[in-house]
């Protein structure tokens, strides 16, 4: 410890949580980010083509998928996971969240700004 620098107070904000799905088509995953970030369920959604191999049906699968990352916090995750549960096209989705061990406290503070109730207009 410097006697010069005190140590920085910790950093106390909640940490932003990542969450996932998979769906079958663009179109889908593109309907899902649309309808999460409007809700106010994640800040912001990222979209990717991925290629799955999993087992279903006792058999081995392998198909294009598309992965929906969100960008959410835990206040906001049980909500975020309720709407893709109810509006997800798969019988049995993988709706998966972690929270984040770090992040820039700008982003945490964005993050946090775009879930939840809108804040009221001046």
């Amino acid at each position: 410890m410097n006697p010069n620098h005190p140590d920085p107070q910790p950093d106390t904000r909640p940490a932003p949580w990542l969450a996932l799905t998979t769906v079958a088509t663009q179109a889908q995953a593109r309907a899902l980010a649309h309808a999460m970030v409007q809700a106010r369920h994640a800040a912001c959604a990222q979209i990717q083509p991925i290629e799955s191999v999993y087992r279903w049906q006792d058999a081995v699968q392998q198909e294009g998928e598309w992965r929906v990352l969100f960008k959410t916090t835990a206040a906001a995750w049980p909500a975020l996971q309720d709407a893709l549960r109810q509006q997800h096209p798969y019988a049995l989705p993988a709706i998966c969240a972690l929270p984040c061990s770090a992040a820039l406290p700008a982003f945490t503070d964005w993050v946090a700004a775009q879930t939840g109730p809108a804040a009221p207009l001046p």
